[in-house]
């Protein structure tokens, strides 16, 4: 009998808390077959096995906070372990006939007091990254691989259990940037002070705080250490909704739907093409501003776990249509708690758009490394005065709020981002000719 060990979540996450034990004693497992859902820091995952045999015993149960290398389940059938296995039969006893001396290499001088050790085995065959057996990646993966002359076995793979993904062999050979050096006192060094007795004012209620939302408070201190300034401004979106009515029956038949938030991916690339410090991290290292040339953009959404941030590729290579039916597939994807570590990375700017709940305003925090988000408020009716027709006229008219690294970004910088982001809500037309 041996045992299936949680394997590697990530980058990033070590541990996490079972959200749903997906097999039962008995049951018979394949490879790849998803056996646990396991909510991580970032989102709830499905664990596939690495192994294959039939269940004996469940290791851990709903609730229950597991590591990686922790067993989850003990199998039989002789299926390949990823823990411990049964152990290897004990070598043959060496024969007693006297072997020659060993001669050491150093200095030439023949050991004849101890007999040579019995020729080791042949090794087994071994890939350029240590493993036994070929990398875990899919076909789509090896092919991308051949492809760019990346030697797959020498990539370290960062998804789940160690799968090679898109963006590993996209950014094999890149030297990793140097980790940013603290900047005065982080606001997670602060040592506060304990809470007071509550229970001496009345009852209360303790609610442990899930991964998402410890995830969330971690990255907010650590961003709360730039200094944001937040500038705020209006678009004039009266023709932009017509715009977006006219050709939403064109994202609907490609299985999308044209929201404001799907045609702002768009604007914002050439807002960050005209501005790339918008588009950049600070190395304090090195004391250089990295600027990235491609353009990943996350969106905020709301999901019944918590916010979460699923990132968007390769903005820039796609069509409006295209962002829409992406948009709001991994959206569907974020709200079921199945975003995979690999979609929740690499973004190089962030776009929250709250105008589907209410508000006027508010200040979007900063998510580091990236030096910059723009938030969108719900849009609304007011009156805009026309100085050809010298009369107020009722316009749509959307809140923008643009919250920016000050170290990086100055403020008429700031104010031309948000006016050049107004200018491509106004005029429609203008976004074939600035994206």
């Amino acid at each position: 009998m041996a045992e299936f060990l949680l394997p590697t979540l990530g980058e990033t996450a070590s541990s996490g808390v079972v959200a749903k034990v997906l097999v039962n004693a008995g049951d018979k497992v394949e490879k790849d077959q998803p056996v646990l859902e396991l909510e991580t820091d970032k989102a709830v995952l499905e664990v596939p096995s690495t192994v294959a045999g039939t269940v004996q015993d469940i290791l851990v149960k709903q609730g229950d906070t597991v590591s990686v290398n922790q067993p989850v389940f003990s199998y039989g059938d002789g299926g390949s372990s990823n823990g411990s296995a049964p152990a290897a039969p004990a070598p043959a006893e060496a024969p007693s006939t006297p072997a020659p001396s060993a001669v050491s290499k150093d200095d030439g001088i023949a050991n004849a007091s101890a007999p040579a050790a019995p020729p080791a085995p042949a090794p087994a065959p071994q890939s350029l990254n240590g493993d036994q057996t070929p990398p875990p990646a899919a076909p789509s993966i090896r092919r991308m691989a051949r492809e760019a002359g990346v030697d797959i076995y020498a990539v370290k793979g960062t998804g789940l259990g160690g799968r090679i993904t898109e963006d590993d062999i996209k950014s094999f050979g890149k030297a990793p940037a140097a980790a940013p050096a603290p900047v005065g006192t982080p606001a997670g060094g602060v040592t506060l002070p304990p809470l007071p007795d509550f229970t001496k004012f009345g009852a209360v209620e303790r609610i442990p705080m899930s991964g998402i939302a410890k995830a969330t408070a971690a990255q907010m201190d650590r961003s709360w250490t730039i200094p944001m300034v937040t500038q705020f401004d209006k678009a004039d979106t009266t023709e932009f909704e017509k715009f977006r009515k006219k050709y939403g029956p064109l994202a609907e038949k490609a299985g999308g739907k044209l929201t404001p938030t799907a045609i702002l991916l768009k604007i914002v690339v050439g807002a960050l093409k005209k501005f790339p410090n918008f588009n950049s991290s600070i190395d304090f290292a090195t004391n250089e501003i990295v600027r990235k040339s491609y353009y990943n953009i996350g969106v905020a959404v709301d999901t019944p776990r918590g916010l979460v941030v699923p990132v968007i590729k390769n903005v820039e290579s796609k069509s409006i249509i295209q962002l829409a039916v992406e948009l709001g597939e991994i959206a569907a994807v974020a709200r079921d708690g199945k975003l995979k570590p690999d979609q929740m990375t690499g973004a190089t700017f962030t776009l929250t758009n709250l105008g589907g709940i209410g508000g006027t305003a508010f200040t979007p925090i900063v998510s580091s490394p990236e030096v910059a988000i723009l938030g969108i408020a719900r849009g609304s009716m007011e009156p805009v005065w026309n100085a050809e027709s010298q009369a107020f006229e009722p316009r749509m008219m959307m809140p923008l709020c643009l919250s920016y690294d000050h170290r990086v970004i100055n403020g008429a910088d700031g104010a031309r981002f948000t006016r050049f982001i107004a200018a491509a809500l106004e005029d429609p037309n203008l976004i074939a000719l600035q994206g």
